[in-house]
């Protein structure tokens, strides 16, 4: 898994896909690059990701090719920021629904969404801030401090922009969920 690849990067990565087998998700910057043949084993774990707004679309790219990688189920729902609260409500039903093990939310500005999504479910939430906005908010600033001060029990807050390393504990969570719901089974 390549993240964050630049612009130079892409043409390398693209120059590959004739001896390897490579999912370029050039919008988002991330690829996956496997030897052919390669088959992904699933872990039984499902992970929920949620963005506020389509500018947080590129962490949340990252956290599905990571997660998806990882041998997880991923739903991924965009455009859920809080300023239509019917829409976060509709995503949450949603996840509850598809009965996901761990949520990773991405958020800008004043970064209440993950806040209001852990409120809500009753498994582990990761939020991500997100580096957009602008104002006092710019940067993620804003977000990271107002995830890291949420009352919401549930929700871990990782750094700012760090989707991958958000990825890769959901990842951890959700396989060790799909594992023993599989013991379960037997």
């Amino acid at each position: 898994i390549i993240s964050r690849l630049r612009e130079e990067q892409v043409q390398v990565i693209r120059e590959l896909s004739g001896e390897l087998d490579v999912e370029l998700n050039e919008r988002s910057k991330v690829a996956v690059v496997r030897a052919r043949g390669f088959k992904l084993r699933k872990c039984g774990g499902k992970v929920g990701v949620l963005c506020a707004g389509t500018s947080d679309m590129p962490l949340a790219e990252e956290v599905r090719a990571v997660a998806t990688e990882m041998g997880c189920d991923v739903t991924m729902i965009a455009d859920v920021g809080i300023s239509a609260p019917h829409r976060a409500l509709s995503a949450i039903k949603r996840l509850k629904e598809e009965d996901v093990d761990v949520v990773v939310v991405i958020a800008g500005m004043e970064g209440a969404l993950p806040s209001f999504v852990s409120s809500m479910l009753d498994i582990p939430v990761i939020g991500v801030p997100s580096p957009v906005g602008y104002g006092a908010g710019g940067k993620g600033i804003s977000a990271l401090l107002s995830m890291l001060q949420s009352c919401s029990p549930g929700l871990l807050t990782v750094n700012i922009g760090n989707a991958v390393g958000a990825a890769v504990a959901a990842s951890l969570i959700a396989c060790r969920v799909g594992r023993y719901r599989e013991e379960l089974k037997s």
